[in-house]
């Protein structure tokens, strides 16, 4: 069961979009960027809240600690974030993601790919755990970003729901000190 915690705070914070070379990627201008991420799981008890090691609850803020709680209640949670979006990032399809890393095994495949939309299937396992779902990111324009990811994760035990849907907006040429 801790895997599947584990697994589903991975997604939360690590989904990265990436794809073979020679497909198109995004069209959209490079320099600092604002994301709004919102989320909402179902299928996971508030119980399960028990299973977070005291050591990661004790390094969470209150703000992260309320977010881990109201994702695992259901309650849509929304986080804003600064991005510096490069030629690197847009190329290897890891732009409008925060990429921490993943535990497991992840397939990506890509089903369409132009320079306005990108569509993945993802598939990935870990331990006991699957987890199969699609992501869709779409450039409005060169200075606004859409997207919409939707997973589901299964156990013996349980199935857990993730849903995301992203805004980013276009700040600025100059990123300073974010990354």
């Amino acid at each position: 069961m801790r895997n599947t915690l584990v697994l589903a705070l991975l997604f939360v914070g690590s989904l990265t979009l990436c794809a073979a070379d020679d497909v198109p990627f995004l069209d959209v201008k490079q320099g600092l960027w604002e994301v709004s991420t919102t989320h909402s799981m179902k299928g996971m008890p508030t119980a399960q809240m028990g299973n977070i090691p005291p050591d990661v609850l004790a390094k969470m803020s209150p703000d992260q600690r309320a977010k881990i709680e109201a994702m695992m209640s259901g309650k849509p949670s929304t986080d804003v974030r600064k991005e510096c979006i490069t030629k690197e990032k847009l190329e290897k399809r890891l732009a409008f993601t925060k990429n921490r890393g993943e535990r497991g095994e992840c397939s990506r495949t890509v089903v369409s790919s132009t320079g306005r939309k990108l569509e993945l299937k993802i598939h990935c396992v870990d331990n006991d755990t699957t987890s199969d779902g699609t992501a869709v990111m779409e450039a409005i324009s060169s200075d606004t970003v859409k997207g919409t990811m939707h997973f589901v994760t299964k156990t013996s035990e349980n199935a857990i729901t993730m849903d995301f849907t992203t805004s980013s907006k276009y700040l600025g040429p100059a990123c300073g000190d974010v990354k």
